[in-house]
């Protein structure tokens, strides 16, 4: 039986969500697995439709994983390339990536790995083209615990989600900003964010939102508290028309705006660095970047950093709002070329590119 040691974190963030896919498929294969959990504890309170069986299994993979240490088992880590450099043996890694200049501390850890995946194919020819051979594409899935709910939700109202933690890469602000210049207090629309940022306090998010909503009171503007259960997530998907989570300025897959647009909804989308792997005119409402700019808010991207340095991509105001526009347009009719992703794009595919490798490798 060909064995696995797999590394990376149990919860309800964007790697959490692809480690627990990942591991629902490899519980599929005839492999024996050898968890090493990032945080040390599997916090599963998110996933409320797992069964008690695959807890049960990914219990049993991490307890008995220091009985099958071995120096010929190869590893799969889903991390960032900041806290990969204690490299497991023949250690093979999943990341994202959202801007444009590796540092040379982040080419070195790349080139420790026996072989990283990056989640947007932009992202892999960037570490291609700074020398490091060790890299390839692989793209994420559709997240099996979203479906179609078929309820009425807001009836006779447009609306639009924003779903994402609040920074300044996601344009959180200027999104905000944007749709209440255009629509606030008019009763036609609704706003509903789900913008919650862990990293944050109470008091740095509250003057987060107050800024967004420059001092006013919108009586068509709602944000949720966070949302604790994959399955409250799925409906608030379900209830919007239109999705502003895509207005990204850099993404390594953008699995808020993904799933929407997978669950049939419209997507506005910029058109660029992750978004180019599954965003098309068919499926999304495109909006081309007009240029690029430093990555730098001094909290997750400090300027002079070993980690997370360069430019990610800069939207117009003016073409937001015009986007804002033509998703008004498409509302009432089903976005059939958005579902199709579902099929397209499966974590099942995602894992056995990484195992076709991983044991190419071996």
């Amino acid at each position: 039986m060909k064995k696995l040691n797999f590394d990376g974190p149990i919860n309800s963030l964007s790697l959490g969500n692809v480690s627990v896919n990942f591991l629902r498929e490899l519980e599929k294969k005839d492999i024996d697995i050898s968890l090493f959990p990032i945080g040390d504890r599997g916090d599963f309170n998110a996933y409320d439709k797992i069964t008690d069986s695959f807890k049960k299994w990914v219990e049993n993979i991490a307890a008995t994983r220091l009985k099958k240490l071995s120096p010929e088992t190869p590893s799969l880590k889903v991390w960032h390339i900041n806290g990969s450099e204690k490299v497991l043996p023949n250690q093979h890694l999943y990341t994202f990536y959202e801007v444009d200049s590796p540092t040379e501390e982040e080419l070195n850890i790349v080139k420790l790995q026996k072989h990283v995946f990056f989640s947007c194919s932009e992202a892999a020819e960037t570490f291609k083209n700074k020398g490091c051979s060790n890299v390839s594409y692989i793209p994420l899935g559709f997240d099996p615990d979203f479906h179609e709910t078929n309820k009425e939700y807001l009836k006779d109202t447009i609306h639009f989600g924003l779903i994402g933690k609040f920074e300044r890469r996601k344009n959180t602000q200027a999104i905000i900003q944007l749709w209440t210049e255009k629509f606030g207090n008019n009763p036609k629309y609704q706003l509903t964010c789900l913008i919650n940022n862990s990293f944050l306090n109470e008091e740095q998010m509250s003057q987060a939102i107050q800024s967004s909503l420059r001092g006013q009171n919108w009586s068509n503007v709602n944000f949720l508290p966070h949302l604790t259960k994959n399955s409250e997530v799925n409906d608030l998907l379900n209830s919007i028309d239109i999705d502003l989570s895509g207005l990204s300025n850099g993404e390594g897959w953008n699995l808020p705006s993904f799933n929407a647009t997978a669950l049939g909804k419209w997507s506005i989308v910029s058109n660029c660095s992750a978004h180019k792997d599954w965003a098309t005119e068919e499926n999304c409402i495109l909006v081309d970047p007009v240029g690029k700019q430093p990555c730098y808010d001094n909290f997750f991207f400090r300027e002079g950093a070993p980690f997370n340095q360069g430019e990610y991509y800069k939207l117009n105001g003016d073409d937001m709002l015009n986007a804002f526009d033509k998703a008004v347009e498409r509302v009432g009719q089903k976005n059939t070329e958005g579902t199709k992703l579902r099929d397209k794009f499966t974590y099942s595919k995602t894992i056995d590119s990484i195992l076709e490798r991983i044991y190419s490798d071996s």
